[in-house]
């Protein structure tokens, strides 16, 4: 028997698996996992908006805290019209880098979807707003949480409940979680709809981002929205990268353009709130539906690695600002 041979090898495995611990434990990772059912509803946007009640159902969030002693701040993030996607891990172990714990609303799973970018009258747009208002009830009575230091982070109709989150007439309504956000950051949200007194926000910051070449939640939209609630004294801000189209940090499509051709996209509608909570078609004068002439098909996704850097760098100073960290 060569003993040199095995001593070789069991250096050479004990090495390797140095290696292998060394890079398993990294500091993006959270040191622990906690999941949560919470009870929420499923509303009609008329419903929504007039504050009655819907069908009771039950979702789930993921809280990942960080290494470190807490109470933390936190980022609760909402996803899009296709559930949890490849973006979100990414955003959720940057956060956990700094410090900051994280909560992932899974809305679709627990409704029984599976995503609802062609058949978006499945499930009101307003939503997700309470299923965050629930999100933010949780943390907000965790002993490991600062109540006080809690963050949003929405994307396409995620960013839109992230948007419209910050309503103060949607918080009243809603929001039974005793705290409100320290600032709501939306990345390429649907500005097309005006609710009554949308303009009256919570004092958290709103800190919008987008891409110049989206062709699903045109930019242009959002900056006329921008500038009105500017205009009534809002701290809002809009950031916009020209080369980004809809999803431009999502990792899986970086280099990419990809036409989703039954996708339907609201992008050519004015909806405004008529009465007694009934979104109306500003160009019909009827109330809006997805049969509309102004909803079209095949909007695109495409991904952008230096725009999803540039928004990385903004975001997570923005945040590091908001919540005072160093």
């Amino acid at each position: 028997m060569n003993f040199k041979i095995i001593a070789a090898a069991a250096l050479f495995l004990a090495s390797a698996g140095s290696a292998v611990a060394s890079q398993a434990f990294t500091t993006d990772m959270a040191v622990r996992e906690e999941i949560y059912p919470f009870a929420t509803q499923t509303l009609s946007d008329e419903q929504f908006l007039t504050g009655a009640e819907g069908k009771a159902e039950q979702i789930g969030g993921i809280l990942r805290l960080p290494k470190g002693k807490g109470p933390f701040p936190a980022v609760v993030l909402m996803h899009g019209s296709s559930g949890i996607g490849a973006n979100i891990e990414p955003w959720v172990r940057q956060l956990n880098a700094r410090g900051i714990a994280t909560f992932t609303i899974d809305s679709l799973t627990g409704r029984g979807f599976k995503k609802l970018g062609d058949k978006q009258a499945a499930l009101g747009r307003l939503n997700y707003i309470v299923d965050i208002y629930g999100a933010l009830g949780i943390l907000a009575h965790h002993d490991a949480i600062d109540a006080k230091r809690i963050g949003l982070l929405g994307f396409s109709r995620g960013g839109q409940a992230a948007l419209y989150a910050s309503v103060s007439r949607f918080n009243d309504l809603w929001n039974k979680s005793d705290a409100r956000f320290a600032t709501y950051v939306p990345f390429y949200p649907n500005c097309v709809s005006i609710y009554k007194q949308d303009e009256k926000l919570e004092a958290g910051p709103v800190r919008i981002f987008h891409g110049g070449a989206d062709d699903y939640n045109p930019a242009g939209v959002c900056e006329k929205y921008t500038e009105r609630l500017k205009e009534a004294g809002a701290d809002i801000e809009m950031t916009v990268y020209p080369e980004g189209e809809h999803g431009f940090d999502v990792p899986t499509l970086f280099g990419k353009s990809i036409q989703l051709k039954t996708a339907q996209t609201a992008r050519d509608c004015k909806i405004e709130e008529g009465e007694n909570g009934i979104l109306m078609n500003g160009e019909t004068g009827k109330p809006f539906t997805y049969q509309d002439q102004c909803v079209v098909l095949g909007p695109h996704v495409g991904g952008s690695a230096a725009a999803a850097e540039a928004s990385y760098g903004a975001v997570l100073a923005h945040f590091a600002k908001t919540f005072g960290l160093n």
